[in-house]
């Protein structure tokens, strides 16, 4: 019984990890609407690395080795345009719109796991990605159906389409990462590195919003750090292939914080489009006979 939880717990940390970024995204639209996708990226980070850093340094933190090291700037990098382009789409889009196009992210980064990481694709991880995949097209056609497609709305799009390439890729990167470094320092260098690179562009974009935007801002860096931690911890005990599907569960947490913050109505499609994401996520988790024997 005890290994058969301990197995589990990955899984739950994924779930967790995912509900966490979703109610930070949920924060960082209002912020994003009221101080601009960059300047309430750019705090973000910068919050994110304040809270996260002394825990790295009170664990014992210490400057990591130079492949180490590569490997976060590449993430921090990666994933800095990541967020600034998917927080500038929710400017432009319904957020469960676009949390739901994100997830061609997963099923991507299960073909870049086999090619970069030499995982085995197996046919339970490609039906899981599949069945997620179809239940967010139905959402996505259920709800985006009847929209109209302006200019702003494109923009949308083509940020998303972008974020979610770079999501993909994060996927693996994450992968790597969470077997060479603890999730404390990993996510000290994604918050820090992040930072970095958004400030490039500082003298241009950066404006200072007023205060309570701050606290959301403030909310939704705090949200990034556990989910971070968390979604770290799960990538080193767990195959990627395994994990990614978990990511549908994001729109479900999409649908329970817009009900809760926006009034948002769940539509029969979202309902049926969920049903979907959740046989995908079982049948992800689902071992075979022979590795539970294991």
């Amino acid at each position: 019984m005890l290994d058969n939880r301990a197995s589990l717990m990955p899984y739950a940390a994924a779930l967790l990890g995912v509900c966490f970024l979703s109610l930070m995204d949920a924060y960082m639209k209002g912020a994003a609407l009221a101080a601009g996708a960059y300047s309430a990226s750019v705090i973000r980070s910068a919050m994110g690395a304040a809270i996260i850093t002394p825990i790295w340094l009170g664990t014992g933190g210490r400057w990591p080795e130079k492949a180490v090291l590569k490997l976060h700037v590449l993430r921090g990098t990666v994933s800095g345009f990541m967020a600034l382009s998917f927080f500038y789409a929710i400017t432009k889009l319904p957020i469960a719109e676009a949390i739901a196009i994100s997830f061609i992210a997963p099923l991507i980064a299960l073909y870049l796991a086999a090619v970069l990481l030499g995982e085995k694709i197996r046919r339970e991880a490609i039906g899981a990605s599949v069945l997620g995949l179809a239940g967010t097209i139905i959402i996505v056609g259920g709800r985006i159906g009847a929209a109209e497609y302006d200019t702003e709305t494109l923009k949308g799009l083509a940020a998303i389409l972008f974020s979610a390439m770079l999501y993909a890729w994060n996927f693996i990167i994450i992968r790597k990462q969470a077997l060479v470094s603890s999730p404390a320092e990993a996510t000290t260098f994604h918050s820090g590195v992040a930072c970095a690179v958004q400030l490039i562009f500082a003298p241009w974009f950066l404006t200072i919003p007023p205060l309570a935007v701050l606290g959301d801002i403030g909310i939704a860096a705090a949200l990034t750090v556990g989910g971070a931690l968390v979604l770290t911890w799960a990538y080193a005990r767990a195959e990627a292939q395994s994990l990614v599907p978990l990511e549908y569960s994001g729109f479900l947490w999409a649908g329970l914080f817009g009900w809760y913050f926006f009034a948002e109505v769940i539509t029969p499609t979202t309902l049926a489009g969920a049903v979907m994401i959740v046989i995908g996520c079982l049948v992800a988790t689902r071992k075979r006979p022979e590795q539970s024997a294991i």
